[in-house]
């Protein structure tokens, strides 16, 4: 077992990982910038570290900062979370060079997986079924690329290869449109990823988002632990996921399970990952793989009972995997609201200190936060503030459980995305389920809500 794990990483899943430490008997090291210095959570650490000023890149994505700490600490591990430098492959490198574990795949392996057109043939040699595309990197001669949307058909979509988070990536629906949207993509990943190298892939119109979450030991073994759906976005990014997926049929649902769990064993992946799909008219087309832990894992592990920190952490140490596919048998309905802190209508972050803090309770419950009334809110990190997670029997009780939790929650001093949550959980399309990724821009753009 690992004997001390520096959590490279802030806010509320840094708290996480401190908890399934404490209870594995591992040591903490809890790295922090000067922006998170009183934050309430650091005293739950064995150690603490500063590692630099404010900015993300003069502290949480400061590899040699990072390595230094671990060293002066005498951590043997390191766990990136999710966000920052989750998926460098730089970073897990430099961390395995310096006779460290980094808890999470091997640096070749988020390589592999993290270059979506590398991915995506090495998915399609594993019989992961995936959208028609360029089949390679898109060539600079403008008319070679219209030749390839034509074959596709359009509506087609530009995708950054290093891209990710919804960044570097542009609908084209008619040809004239195609030499500005390949350039002005061009120009994003370069300044986004430091890498302008594209592709293109057939368009779909109306599906959903729903991925499959995998454990791998990279011993040659590997389960599933079923599927979240997570079409409830805006801008590209989730705001409410679930598990199970309503109205997905089960012969499909276990059909994929047991596609992506063969294809960790292929790759031979080691930690927690998820497998990316869009769904539309009954057919499942890979995306990306996340080679890291997903916000929304808390549904996973209501449903399925599996700790998923715990087993990153016992993977790293190098265990096999003990639990095998026939130990899973995911039960209930569990669903995620995303508790952001910014203005519910423009989306505009609102930093700041919180003068009130309420957490709901009761059964079936769970919120995942680093706050507390006087907690700061620095303005710049993400937005997310707190996850608020219920279980239910079934998708119905689930929901009604949500609604009551989200009157419950009570965060002054800062504006938080609340009234938003309350109103997507309200509303019809998202109560009958098996709503496509547009549904909710369009459900705002209709421009009847109150927040």
């Amino acid at each position: 077992m690992l004997s001390k794990v520096l959590i490279a990483n802030r806010g509320e899943i840094a708290l996480r990982i401190l908890r399934a430490c404490r209870e594995l008997g591992i040591g903490t090291v809890a790295a922090y910038s000067e922006a998170d210095r009183d934050q309430s959570y650091l005293s739950l650490a064995d150690q603490t570290v500063c590692i630099g000023p404010a900015p993300a890149d003069k502290s949480y994505l400061n590899m040699t900062a990072l390595l230094s700490a671990a060293d002066i600490a005498g951590a043997d591990g390191i766990h990136p979370g999710y966000g920052f430098l989750s998926e460098s492959d730089t970073f897990a490198d430099l961390v395995e060079k310096a006779g460290l574990t980094f808890i999470g795949p091997r640096a070749e392996t988020i390589r592999l997986m993290g270059d979506k057109i590398s991915a995506k043939l090495s998915m399609r040699e594993a019989g992961v079924p995936c959208i028609p595309d360029s089949g390679g990197p898109l060539p600079d001669s403008v008319s070679e690329a219209a030749d390839i949307a034509a074959r596709l058909g359009y509506p087609i979509i530009i995708k950054a290869s290093a891209g990710g988070g919804g960044r570097g990536m542009r609908v084209v629906c008619r040809p004239e449109e195609l030499a500005k949207k390949i350039s002005s993509t061009r120009q994003e990943a370069k300044l986004a990823f430091a890498d302008d190298t594209l592709y293109m892939e057939k368009y779909l119109e109306y599906p959903r988002h729903i991925e499959y979450q995998v454990l791998g030991d990279g011993q040659g073994h590997a389960i599933h632990l079923g599927e979240r759906d997570c079409s409830m976005q805006r801008r590209n990014q989730k705001l409410v996921e679930e598990s199970p997926a309503p109205h997905l049929p089960d012969d499909q649902r276990l059909k994929m399970g047991r596609i992506v769990a063969e294809a960790c064993v292929r790759i031979g992946y080691r930690g927690a990952g998820t497998f990316e799909f869009l769904y539309e008219n009954n057919e499942f087309h890979f995306i990306e793989m996340n080679t890291r832990l997903q916000v929304e894992h808390p549904v996973t592990e209501w449903v399925t009972g599996v700790d998923l920190v715990k087993q990153q952490l016992l993977i790293g140490s190098g265990h096999c995997l003990e639990l095998d596919q026939s130990m899973i048998h995911p039960q209930g309905h569990a669903i995620e609201c995303r508790i952001n802190a910014e203005d519910p209508k423009t989306v505009f972050p609102s930093a700041g200190r919180i003068t009130n803090f309420h957490s709901p309770g009761g059964p079936g419950i769970r919120v995942d936060s680093y706050m507390s009334r006087g907690c700061l809110v620095p303005a710049q990190y993400d937005s997310l503030v707190a996850k608020l997670v219920v279980y239910g029997h079934d998708r119905q009780s689930a929901i009604a459980r949500m609604q009551t939790a989200l009157k419950e929650m009570k965060i002054e001093g800062i504006k938080t995305n609340i009234p938003l949550q309350q109103h997507i959980l309200s509303d019809p399309g998202y109560l009958k389920g098996g709503m496509n990724i547009h549904y909710l821009e369009q459900m705002l753009k209709a421009g009847d809500r109150t927040v």
